[in-house]
């Protein structure tokens, strides 16, 4: 039975990383005391070792063991022995691009649909859906495809923002960006504002956190769910 909570972000705004998810995290790997973190997005560029040092520090407030994925030789094994997983947010095509190369893509999609426990933050989240075609990230690197995990039967756009009526700034919205991907593509796509995240058990999908998320859909003007909200039979 698939187990994931798939986050907008790791930090809100005026937070600590993870401080908003913590509670929700010791009962969600309480089998485990070791998580397996995959720091293959690298924000900012950073190292792989200091993006799990710097995991790390949150999960030492849960008295849980992060282990980077870059650390062992054969990372696929890795994947199938692990007990709970966490991948980071960064940037989506670097994290994307590192997972086919390193040939953990199918196998991690596997261990997800056997109910290991999964973690994703941003980037992380991102790679829960059908595609990583809704992110937000730069193409600073070419991935052999945008397919991606198929946890869940949408696609995600986290960090999302609502249009506003007094910004100058004269590009374009979150919202412009997915109506466009839907002139190409028929996969729905859930906007995930800061705070928010999905709760994924089985088939269940619930929408967690304070906001309310934006949902789009092809040939569909775009509507509202409330927090609390039932996901797993929207686009049935």
């Amino acid at each position: 039975m698939k187990n994931l909570i798939i986050a907008s972000t790791s930090t809100v705004f005026g937070g600590s990383y993870l401080d908003y998810l913590l509670e929700h995290l010791v009962n969600f790997y309480a089998e485990t005391d070791e998580i397996l973190f995959i720091p293959y997005a690298r924000p900012g560029g950073i190292s792989h070792d200091e993006y799990t040092a710097k995991a790390s520090e949150a999960f030492k407030k849960i008295d849980k063991k992060l282990i980077g994925l870059h650390t062992f030789k054969d990372p696929v094994e890795a994947i199938k022995n692990s007990k709970g997983v966490f991948t980071g947010g960064g940037n989506t095509f670097v994290l994307v691009s590192q997972l086919y190369k390193n040939e953990v893509m199918q196998p991690l999609r596997e261990a997800i649909f056997n109910g290991l426990p999964y973690l994703g933050t941003s980037a992380g989240s991102n790679i829960c859906g059908v595609t990583m075609q809704t992110t937000n990230d730069m193409p600073i690197v070419y991935p052999p495809s945008f397919k991606t995990l198929g946890a869940i039967p949408f696609n995600i756009n986290p960090h999302y923002l609502d249009p506003d009526s007094s910004s100058k700034h004269m590009g374009e919205t979150r919202e412009t960006r997915i109506k466009e991907y839907h002139t190409q593509n028929t996969v729905p796509v859930i906007g995930l504002r800061e705070g928010s995240w999905l709760g994924v058990k089985g088939d269940s999908i619930l929408l967690k956190g304070e906001y309310s998320a934006r949902i789009f859909e092809q040939n569909k003007a775009p509507y509202e769910i409330e927090t609390l909200s039932r996901i797993e039979n929207l686009f049935a």
